[in-house]
């Protein structure tokens, strides 16, 4: 008995000298070093920073670490991909002046993937890739209903206009985005699949041509794509956002993060798509409250910055 509790016990350290040798190794500096700086593009009713709290919940801080060059951008929370799109461009030109880097590596979250895209179709010259995370690449059935429910010109618009201006405002001002354009019927008919849709015949990179399958990991752009999404709506019952996204998921007939369908988020080389993870858990949701037994979501930027190094991005 004696034996195989010291047997055990030098197979808990050994486990536990690796995982630390693992954790160890992951957080050396360069380990995120990539050759184009990264830019986080947010999504809708987004912010770089919103009184004090980012929305990419400390993972600027986790990828610069060990090495990466980190920028946030701050667009429009709520407008049209093509303006989303322009103001993404202007940053991404400010960021190339600044660093002197001749490219960057772009990486947005829900509404934040297509303004990615975005970019990296119409200067694919500035850009060296684009990874989509949760991304509404071919809509949400969130925003169709949404916009099916709400007749265009009703009353019943109208106050949801108002209360989404409302809550914009309210982010500007706590953001510092106050010169920035919103449209919040833009944004709605831009995540819908009609919407979509008519984007991705513009902008059709890296976009898969089946209903469920993977694009072209380097587009003939010369552009590299990626994406990953969670498709567990119910994570930590300590997050107050979670009821949010148990009832949204309700309206899909597939896997979902709450917001988006599994199959909507796929573009270029698919990382995976099954992460216990939200819509909100992709970017370390509400301070970072995310599922226990789930890789953590700043960990998960880390490894992609890795695996950008490794492809000489």
């Amino acid at each position: 008995m004696k034996r195989l509790m010291i047997s055990l016990l030098f197979c808990f350290i050994s486990v536990s000298s690796f995982a630390a040798t693992s954790a160890d190794s992951a957080s050396q500096k360069g380990y995120t070093a990539t050759k184009y700086p990264i830019v986080l593009v947010h999504g809708l009713f987004g912010f770089d920073t919103l009184a004090g709290i980012d929305y990419f919940y400390g993972i600027p801080q986790a990828l610069t670490k060990s090495g990466a060059k980190v920028y946030v951008a701050q667009i429009s929370a709520t407008n049209s991909t093509e303006v989303r799109g322009e103001q993404l461009l202007k940053q991404v030109e400010e960021v190339l002046a600044v660093t002197g880097a001749k490219k960057v590596n772009l990486i947005g979250h829900s509404h934040g993937g297509p303004t990615a895209r975005y970019v990296g179709s119409v200067a694919p010259d500035l850009v060296a890739s684009v990874t989509s995370i949760g991304g509404v690449n071919k809509g949400s059935r969130v925003a169709d209903i949404v916009r099916g429910t709400v007749p265009e010109g009703s009353i019943s618009e109208g106050v949801a206009v108002k209360l989404a201006e409302g809550l914009v405002t309210l982010i500007n001002l706590l953001s510092g985005g106050g010169d920035l354009p919103q449209d919040p019927l833009a944004s709605l008919a831009a995540l819908t699949t009609e919407g979509s849709l008519k984007f991705n015949q513009k902008y059709p990179e890296g976009v898969p041509t089946t209903a469920c399958g993977e694009g072209d990991y380097l587009a003939p752009n010369g552009v590299y794509y990626y994406s990953w999404t969670g498709t567990r709506n119910f994570t930590n019952a300590l997050d107050p956002t979670d009821g949010a996204m148990v009832a949204l998921g309700l309206v899909f007939d597939e896997p979902n993060d709450g917001l988006v369908g599994q199959c909507s988020t796929h573009l270029g080389k698919v990382i995976r798509n099954d992460y216990k993870m939200n819509h909100l858990d992709e970017i370390n949701g509400l301070l970072g409250i995310t599922h226990l037994f789930e890789t953590a979501p700043t960990t998960i930027y880390r490894q992609h910055a890795n695996r950008l190094q490794q492809q000489g991005l």
